[in-house]
């Protein structure tokens, strides 16, 4: 200050009221910042910075970004700035990033979103690059999810196949992808999480990443035949909290940020709440589910049994189990009449009552003149010759 250099580190020291090691908030409440979040330090606090995730809300939570594609929409994300050529762009894409926004790594990609669909075939997230690698997740005409990597120009590229469910259901799904080098780790929606690998062909660096597709492919130059084939006529569903390593392409596409002039779509993008959420629980099989109706019809039921019998009840009910309820059931309703007959005659005759009879009326001659007493305005005088004898 003023050219000279102050050392308030030494000057805290010495002052009341000063403690060293302040740590900011951020290492205290830093993991409030949910799904990527990013804390900043403020001087009263903190707060998450939810650009680079695909929610919104103050701690990065709420509201996950999706909207509802219509049959033949797409949306495209170009990882490369605009005016770059190829090669440029190619040796570009493994030193530094691009300033207008981020580059995925080479050698991982972390990939989530969820979706819901009744049509297939589909493409559902398609990533090309500048040279023959891509990665496709994708929607087979039997229903079954499949993700495609092609890494390093191989002849044929590495597939995997989830056959044991039908995701084209128009029920919600989610789907975790996360590759390093040759280790690919997926989750579908509750169950748990698969691994897989590359073959040794394989690279293991995803070269030159070009574009982002949802929806539909629209790609110049070759590309691979499954590809083309699930391509037409697009996907038609809810397509919700799509991310890719640190890019939400629908985020950008719908909020004003610093990657919106990345976004090019084809058709109206509207958000909406379409239900892409995943089922937190799952639906127990008929083929796990032990009371299920064709278990009870097969002979190999376990339960309920009958030891008499030796032989499963079909109905799942006992006929000896079925009596003593009955009879239990007939006491208990017997024992509960007798209580209610025994207190209504026990209180029948037990009571107070009040009488209007004159105060004095026991000390008086008669009635007349205990009323006499009692009301002083009686002035009523009572004629002797009058009273009534009764023979």
């Amino acid at each position: 200050m003023n050219g000279v250099t102050l050392d308030l580190e030494e000057r805290a020291k010495v002052t009341s009221g000063f403690k060293s090691g302040c740590s900011g908030h951020c290492t205290s409440y830093g993991a409030n910042c949910e799904n990527g979040g990013k804390c900043i330090e403020k001087y009263h606090g903190y707060s998450c910075d939810c650009s680079n995730t695909a929610y919104d809300g103050t701690f990065c939570n709420k509201a996950d970004v999706g909207a509802f594609f219509e049959e033949g929409m797409w949306l495209r994300y170009n990882f490369q700035a605009s005016g770059i050529s190829g090669k440029e762009s190619g040796s570009r894409s493994e030193s530094s990033p691009d300033p207008q926004g981020p580059l995925p790594d080479l050698a991982h990609e972390e990939i989530r979103f969820s979706f819901s669909t009744s049509k297939a075939p589909c493409i559902l997230l398609y990533v090309s690059s500048l040279t023959t690698d891509f990665l496709a997740v994708l929607i087979k005409p039997t229903g079954n999810l499949q993700i495609r990597y092609n890494l390093g120009g191989t002849r044929e590229p590495y597939n995997i196949d989830v056959d044991h469910r039908n995701v084209a259901n128009g029920q919600p799904h989610s789907v975790n992808i996360t590759r390093h080098e040759k280790t690919i780790l997926l989750k579908l929606d509750h169950y748990p999480s698969v691994s897989y690998h590359l073959p040794s062909s394989s690279d293991t660096l995803f070269n030159s990443p070009k574009s982002l597709f949802l929806g539909k492919v629209i790609e110049t130059g070759k590309i691979d035949q499954e590809i083309h084939k699930y391509n037409t006529p697009g996907f038609t569903g809810c397509l919700s909290r799509v991310q890719f390593n640190q890019i939400a392409p629908l985020k950008a596409a719908l909020r004003q940020t610093n990657a919106s002039a990345h976004v090019h779509i084809q058709g109206e993008l509207v958000e909406s709440n379409c239900g892409a959420s995943p089922l937190t629980l799952s639906p127990m099989s008929s083929a796990t589910d032990p009371w299920h109706l064709d278990h009870l019809d097969s002979a190999s039921a376990d339960f309920p049994y009958n030891p008499g019998q030796g032989q499963a009840i079909r109905n799942g009910v006992n006929r000896n189990s079925a009596i003593i309820g009955g009879v239990i059931a007939v006491v208990i309703f017997t024992i509960l009449c007798t209580l209610v007959f025994l207190i209504r005659y026990m209180f029948r005759h037990k009571g107070t009552y009040h009488t209007n009879e004159a105060k004095g009326a026991e000390s008086a001659e008669s009635a007349d003149a205990a009323i006499m007493n009692n009301d002083p305005n009686f002035t009523e005088t009572i004629d002797e010759s009058k009273k009534e004898w009764l023979i």
